[in-house]
């Protein structure tokens, strides 16, 4: 059964103005379209919603048995280069934030 999950941390009461990424997992689509709706919440709310993601189809296979989470780099990237655009449009958007 495919979850979803989001969490929106803030030090603000106010999050409009705030950047959100998104992490999803699932079966075959990773979560994709959850995240599609979720976007349109987060919208709704006046955040801005990233276009790049990390998306982690059949998740459950890339937990080794340690239980150690090992994804493949194209995943390691995919974060890399989410965390650096949320970086840049946090840091455009700080002037609009209350």
């Amino acid at each position: 059964m495919l979850q979803l999950h989001i969490i929106i941390v803030s030090t603000r009461p106010g999050r409009a103005g705030l950047p959100v990424a998104f992490v999803s997992y699932g079966g075959v689509s990773g979560g994709t379209r959850s995240v599609q709706m979720a976007k349109q919440i987060v919208t709704a709310l006046k955040m801005m919603p990233m276009f790049e993601a990390v998306v982690l189809p059949f998740y459950a296979q890339l937990i080794d048995k340690t239980g150690v989470f090992a994804p493949p780099k194209i995943q390691d990237d995919a974060a890399v280069t989410m965390l650096d655009e949320l970086l840049k449009w946090a840091t455009a958007l700080k002037v609009m934030r209350p």
